[in-house]
């Protein structure tokens, strides 16, 4: 099967496994805080993550290119980050890296946005002059590196040795001239994986956690052979949070993204110690069904959402929202005590 053939599996079947209404975050609450002293117009959505200076917290995440049928997509999700001033990364381009023709279905969203904040994507399988010539396909801001091993493992045509992961990382970020943001495609980190990575220099962490689009119900979808005893692997996206401690959170920026269903997600999100938050299979379902104006409409609403639960949380800038109590519960709660992470000081912020 060619690349582009299974760059559209991918999106038709990752449209096809919405959620099903259950998500980690519904074991995350705030102590409600009846006199927050705050008002509405005083709040500010701006956040720092990596060496970026952004307007929103909300990132359009890495989903697609690689087909001439991405194209559209690719560049209706490049219109709704210029429109929003939200930063954006593309799809792994490691197929247009081998193809060249296929280009265009990522540098259309350059085109329709030319100033503003995109990341381009690569394998951890990519060597250094690949992980350049994708950043110089979209003149890219910043560079993802994504890990999904156990994607490959279920893709039929999928990669079955990932030796080498972390030296290959540590080459690229040595030798491009962006930051290098490595980050999860939906399983989720442990804070082993994060502190692997801060020693081989990495300072940006995409924990990517379960919650989100299914990649390894996505490859069952394409297997004659599914493995789909391995469609609950990982950690959620909460859990990865709660993974990252103090030094890990002192050495590097923290994003999230898996299951983020709405701007209450995101701020949850924000206040497990998250500087940005990722969103990707929400977004893909919703320029499927939903005009340009509509999308936007949306956006707006979450931005709102986000700025609701700060001013009732007495919170004016995004970076403070660590400092409100909030309660983890449930399976959540009972994982994170077996890994060790003492969940009482949250409670007492």
């Amino acid at each position: 099967m060619d690349r582009s053939t299974r760059k559209l599996d991918h999106i038709r079947n990752a449209l096809a496994t919405a959620e099903n209404g259950t998500n980690c975050f519904d074991d995350v609450s705030f102590v409600p805080n009846s006199v927050p002293n705050t008002g509405y117009e005083e709040t500010k959505l701006a956040t720092e993550f990596a060496t970026f200076r952004l307007p929103s917290p909300l990132v359009i995440n890495a989903m697609t290119g690689g087909a001439e049928a991405t194209t559209p997509i690719n560049q209706k999700l490049a219109i709704i980050a210029r429109e929003r001033q939200l930063a954006m990364a593309v799809g792994s381009q490691m197929a247009a890296l081998r193809d060249p023709s296929l280009a265009s279905s990522y540098q259309i969203v350059r085109k329709e946005n030319p100033h503003g904040i995109i990341w381009a994507n690569v394998g951890a399988e990519a060597t250094v002059e690949q992980a350049k010539a994708a950043i110089d396909m979209l003149e890219a801001d910043g560079l993802q590196i994504h890990l999904n091993v156990m994607q490959e493992l279920l893709m039929p045509e999928g990669d079955r040795d990932f030796r080498g992961y972390l030296e290959r990382i540590q080459n690229i970020s040595e030798a491009v001239n962006v930051p290098v943001i490595v980050k999860e495609v939906g399983f989720g980190m442990t804070k082993e994986t994060m502190r692997k990575l801060l020693e081989a220099g990495i300072r940006s962490i995409d924990v990517g956690g379960r919650g989100g689009t299914n990649f390894a119900k996505v490859e069952n979808m394409r297997s004659s052979h599914p493995l789909t005893m391995f469609e609950d692997w990982g950690f959620t996206t909460v859990e990865s949070l709660l993974e990252a401690d103090s030094h890990i959170h002192a050495q590097s920026s923290v994003m999230a993204t898996g299951g983020i269903r709405h701007g209450l997600d995101a701020f949850k999100a924000i206040s497990l110690g998250a500087k940005a938050v990722g969103v990707a299979g929400a977004l893909l379902r919703l320029i499927h069904t939903k005009s340009l104006a509509e999308c936007l409409e949306e956006v707006d609403a979450w931005h709102h959402q986000i700025r609701v639960a700060m001013t009732a949380l007495g919170i004016v800038q995004l970076a403070d929202a660590i400092n409100v109590p909030l309660l983890v519960t449930g399976k959540t709660a009972e994982r994170a005590r077996l890994r060790g992470i003492v969940l009482d000081q949250l409670a007492q912020r």
